[in-house]
């Protein structure tokens, strides 16, 4: 029996590519639309990013860019991901062995590159709010790599397992409360990562170099927000009686609107802050530890007429003593008045002949 091809649809198309076309299930082509137009984001993003090398001018910032070319590849991933949701799973045709794997593989891992890269930049910034020594370029990479492939590993388990346990279209066959179950059950590390990558941003707040408040406010807006997504359509799916025939439409969307968060809450201002010129306020003193302390007394021979103690004693009691933090190591005070102590001059004793005029008494 041939198979009604919907309005949209060029003819002999397979009925489980209808969804892209189909102008009766709009919700197709308008995710299909917004997809494609992330694709086409994420790439401008990824050529530009090399692009901005040379012009990075805060080194912490540099360090960042292999972290987030990593974390454009799984944004890239996930609204590709899209299209696999749109297109019907549909057990009839055959030729969906490669739909079923695709959906439960690729969306934990995708998703686990993602918040991975995020809590890497995270725990660099809880290091430079408060600062302390950065992380290197490489440890952000690898932990960000490392955190994503334990979802491999459990992707990859469960997929051997369960095609193994039956046939390569298990997923089509399995009814729709036990995959949607198993679904999610599979996204357990991806929620924690979820949950961890939100609580370490909210560290990024305290610390007293505010300059990088701003990128922690970057993650902890869009792990809000795709926390919320989360939220959402797990709870569509999980419930008992919602009708089955919308879980693509509710998972592709899912899909679409958290790509977009990336895109809008994290990639653009950080690429906006990218090219910020280096605020000296953002980082401590370098020369910090030079600054010039009291000066202890040490035990061994020493000059003890530059002994700091020595030299403040007789001014403690005053409270004339006043401490110039960035002068030299001696400490600045107020003189006490000068004593007197010019060595008296010689004076002659006056001589009994000064008086005498000459002429006698009486005459």
């Amino acid at each position: 029996m041939a198979t009604t091809v919907p309005d949209g649809c060029r003819s002999g198309l397979i009925s489980r590519y209808h969804r892209l076309c189909d102008k009766a299930e709009a919700w197709g082509i308008v995710l299909e639309t917004l997809a494609a137009a992330g694709v086409v984001t994420s790439v401008a993003f990824m050529l530009a990013l090399p692009l901005l090398v040379c012009k990075v001018q805060d080194s912490n910032r540099r360090k960042m860019i292999p972290t987030q070319f990593f974390f454009l590849l799984g944004v890239l991933g996930i609204f590709g991901l899209t299209f696999a949701f749109i297109i019907r799973l549909d057990g009839s045709t055959g030729l969906d062995g490669s739909t079923g794997p695709t959906r439960f593989f690729l969306f934990g891992i995708l998703f686990s590159i993602c918040f991975s890269c995020l809590l890497a930049h995270a725990l660099n910034l809880t290091q430079l709010v408060r600062g302390r020594k950065p992380l290197s370029l490489l440890v952000i990479l690898g932990l960000a790599v490392g955190f994503s492939l334990v979802q491999d590993v459990i992707a990859i388990e469960y997929i051997v397992l369960t095609m193994n346990r039956t046939n390569v279209n298990v997923f089509s066959e399995l009814s729709a409360p036990r995959r949607n179950e198993d679904f999610v059950l599979l996204l357990i590390y991806v929620l924690f990562l979820m949950a961890l990558t939100f609580l370490m941003s909210s560290f990024a707040f305290c610390g007293s170099f505010t300059g990088w408040k701003r990128h922690g406010a970057h993650i902890y807006l869009t792990m809000l927000l795709s926390i919320a997504i989360w939220v959402a359509w797990i709870t569509l799916l999980m419930l008992p009686d919602f009708d089955r025939r919308w879980d693509d439409t509710i998972l592709s969307s899912a899909l679409a609107a958290n790509g977009w968060v990336f895109l809008l809450a994290y990639v653009s201002p950080e690429f906006w802050l990218l090219t910020k010129q280096r605020n000296p306020m953002d980082y401590p003193v370098e020369d910090s530890f030079c600054k010039p302390q009291l000066m202890k007394k040490s035990y061994g021979v020493e000059n003890r007429a530059y002994s700091q103690e020595e030299i403040t004693q007789g001014f403690e009691e005053t409270g004339d003593t006043l401490y110039a933090p960035y002068s030299t190591h001696f400490q600045l005070q107020n003189q006490p008045p000068q004593k007197e102590f010019s060595i008296p001059r010689a004076h002659a004793w006056p001589s009994p002949y000064n008086d005498y005029g000459g002429k006698k008494e009486g005459s």
